[in-house]
């Protein structure tokens, strides 16, 4: 069995950088920015798992139903989450968290936001 290893690098990869990336409702953002990029450095083939480094503009979303499992690192930035009791907790540069797929949350991005990921669909 072939073991593979990434490093995960806070710009993207060294040779392409970050790309321009459409994960968030453009309705969504509460700032003239609606910038957002993203590198994958790994994912499946069927893309049930990924890991990369997204950074987007300040935005707002009400998320019904959480996607996927992720857990992230901030490396800058802020972003605020609220559950469906309405408990609040804020992530900033070098925190590391986790949303479990099927939460029901507020994701508020309050400050750009650059992040590790990993997703487990």
């Amino acid at each position: 069995m072939n073991t593979t290893f990434y490093r995960l690098l806070a710009d993207g990869h060294p040779l392409d950088g970050m790309q321009s990336s459409k994960f968030t409702d453009p309705d969504t953002f509460t700032t003239e920015s609606k910038e957002e990029t993203n590198h994958t450095f790994f994912q499946t083939g069927d893309e049930s798992i990924l890991t990369g480094v997204w950074e987007s503009a300040p935005c707002r979303e009400e998320i019904e139903s959480y996607a996927a499992h992720e857990m992230m690192t901030v490396i800058s930035g802020s972003v605020t989450l609220t559950n469906a009791d309405g408990d609040a907790e804020t992530f900033t540069a070098g925190d590391t968290f986790f949303i479990a797929k099927g939460t029901k949350c507020t994701w508020h991005i309050t400050e750009t936001l650059k992040k590790f990921y990993m997703i487990a669909g």
